[in-house]
């Protein structure tokens, strides 16, 4: 996952609708099922929706009250944590 990403998905979810990226998900998970894919590319497809995904958690938490960069530092510590486990 990369942050600048994630920021920026979350400022444009902010500006717009998070059915944006809901829907971009849907379409790059349709895509990974193309058979000529090549694993390079299915790691940049995978790394764009966990990215999409992180947006959406940390819009999650915007929406519950939190400050938005304690919302993404929260969230990159969480993703952190289940690294090192």
């Amino acid at each position: 996952m990369k942050l600048p990403v994630i920021k920026h998905l979350t400022q444009f979810i902010e500006e717009n609708d998070e059915d944006y990226v809901v829907e971009t998900i849907e379409t790059l998970e349709a895509l990974t099922e193309v058979s000529s894919l090549k694993d390079e590319e299915l790691d940049v497809i995978g790394e764009l929706i966990s990215n999409m995904y992180g947006a959406i958690e940390v819009n999650k938490m915007i929406k519950e009250g939190m400050p938005k960069k304690e919302a993404v530092n929260s969230f990159m510590q969480r993703v952190l944590g289940s690294i090192d486990k």
